[in-house]
């Protein structure tokens, strides 16, 4: 795009504009959340790039996605949200408000994030979470997530990185299934058993992928990039799952298969943006985080009481 960058700069409305858009990946659910129509986001987005002088977002398979230009503007944006913020009235029913977006593996999202969540609104109900529940590493553009969870050390620029805790990963089988086919007593009697766990072609997280070397040669029976789909295809007989401890021990129905041979532990990284550590409701619900993280240690590391 040839332009010529608008004497009067930026607006800071067509900056929120795009936040709004970046945050979603899509004009028509920006429009929604503003209260106004897509023909409009589509015109204050024009109208940003003839004041900057050059295109700040580009049309990829997932939705719109920031061009360089427009991770700088987004910051600049950013930064008039929290200025805006910082102006607006306080909620006389609670010292916090605001929400709070977060991505996070969807077994972390259940177990952890959203109870985490309710302790923290129990306390300042005008607080609320936005979860997008994915299985990934960490961003490199984190402008639509205050925060991320991702499962190994991440390696980040411009974010603070810091660990949580740590979960167990085992090997499962439903009761049915152990007296259909028997109990395996070695490693070798695995060789080629039904196997429940993430499909190995879309797995981004190498010490997921990593987790198979564990097991002996399996083969694939139920796969699926949700944990929760693990665990149901698991109880029902598909195969014998590789699941977090702190979700199949919750199912009587479930046996742990060969755990002195049989464990990987795995951490959990919270990755933030430093500007978003710098709100009080984001400092809150990491604290709430890692409160519920302490609460449900044992469950989490497989340890039965």
């Amino acid at each position: 795009m040839d332009a010529q960058t608008s004497p009067l700069g930026p607006s800071a409305d067509d900056l929120l504009v795009l936040l709004a858009v970046a945050r979603t990946g899509r004009f028509t659910t920006a429009a929604h959340r503003l209260g106004i129509n897509h023909t409009t986001v589509a015109r204050r987005i024009s109208a940003l790039e003839a004041a900057l002088g050059g295109r700040v977002m580009r049309r990829g398979d997932a939705g719109w996605t920031l061009t360089p230009l427009g991770e700088r503007a987004a910051g600049a944006a950013e930064a008039v949200e929290a200025a805006l913020g910082g102006v607006a009235a306080p909620d006389p029913r609670s010292e916090l408000s605001g929400l709070i977006r977060l991505s996070a593996t969807d077994g972390f999202s259940g177990f952890i994030a959203a109870p985490a969540m309710a302790a923290l609104r129990r306390r300042h109900p005008a607080v609320s979470l936005e979860v997008v529940a994915v299985t990934r590493q960490a961003s490199q553009q984190r402008i639509g997530a205050d925060l991320e969870v991702v499962v190994g050390r991440p390696e980040v620029r411009r974010a603070e990185a810091m660990q949580l805790g740590e979960y167990a990963l085992g090997l499962y089988a439903s009761r049915d299934l152990l007296a259909e086919r028997g109990a395996p007593r070695t490693l070798g009697d695995l060789a080629g058993a039904p196997l429940v766990y993430f499909i190995e072609s879309m797995l981004q997280v190498d010490v997921l992928d990593d987790a198979r070397h564990i097991i002996p040669a399996m083969t694939d029976a139920v796969t699926s990039t949700n944990v929760y789909v693990h665990v149901e295809a698991t109880r029902a007989g598909a195969g014998f799952g590789l699941l977090p401890a702190f979700l199949a021990d919750r199912h009587p129905d479930l046996e742990r298969v060969l755990p002195d041979a049989i464990e990987r532990r795995l951490p959990y990284w919270l990755v933030a943006r430093p500007d978003a550590l710098r709100q009080p409701v984001v400092t809150a619900y990491v604290r709430a985080l890692r409160e519920r993280v302490a609460e449900v240690r044992a469950a989490l590391l497989g340890v039965r009481g």
